[in-house]
């Protein structure tokens, strides 16, 4: 799983996904590198993210029937590590929400196979949990079960803003509310070992003191 998170973190930067600078977060925070997986925006790309997402889900150890995308990056994440699952010989049904209910047609919000057993829920990363809790609420009211949530990155930083810090993560506060497990393909600890072994080069390693400063005033404990 260590080389796998390396890769991980290697295939991010290669695509241009994972970038170093100055960025502003979502919490107003003046980050040192920034993650959009919208940037897998290529066939090749999306299926070696998908290779990734099934193999740590197989690799993590959690039983599960079905895989649910939460709109909108989830939808074409969970399909895709859906297809990746059957190529390696788990062949799981899929299902994603849409933003407004459909009033034509079969009707509903929930597109896809319907919700029933064990459901992990994958997303990209989660920011405030907003996305999880829906999602848990849809799964819980068709009788199914959530299981999991696989992202790609953990930034494991402590939720909250500045003046009112918690002491956990936005994936802690997930994991311990309803109680069932976050796996991430990767995670800061993951990128900051990736940066100070030297493998992005030069370029890359002159961000390692940022990133270090920036995990020491935010991360989770």
């Amino acid at each position: 799983m260590s080389n796998l998170r390396q890769e991980f973190i290697q295939f991010s930067v290669e695509a241009g996904v994972l970038r170093f600078g100055e960025f502003v977060t979502k919490a107003g925070r003046l980050s040192p590198y920034f993650f959009n997986a919208g940037l897998f925006n290529d066939g090749a790309n999306l299926g070696r993210l998908a290779a990734f997402y099934a193999d740590t889900l197989i690799a993590s150890g959690v039983e599960f029937d079905m895989l649910f995308g939460p709109a909108y990056k989830g939808i074409t994440l969970a399909s895709a590590t859906a297809v990746a699952l059957a190529a390696r010989g788990r062949n799981v049904p899929f299902a994603y929400n849409r933003k407004e209910a459909k009033d034509h047609g079969e009707g509903g919000t929930i597109v896809g196979a319907k919700l029933e057993g064990r459901v992990v829920i994958i997303d990209d990363v989660i920011s405030a949990g907003t996305s999880v809790r829906e999602s848990v609420d849809m799964i819980r009211a068709a009788g199914a079960t959530p299981a999991a949530v696989l992202i790609a990155l953990d930034r494991m930083e402590r939720s909250g803003k500045d003046d009112a810090l918690s002491a956990h993560s936005a994936v802690q506060e997930v994991s311990n509310t309803y109680q069932m497990p976050v796996v991430s393909i990767a995670n800061l600890n993951d990128l900051f070992e990736y940066l100070n072994a030297g493998n992005g080069g030069a370029e890359l390693a002159q961000h390692k003191d940022a990133v270090a400063a920036y995990r020491q005033k935010y991360g989770a404990v």
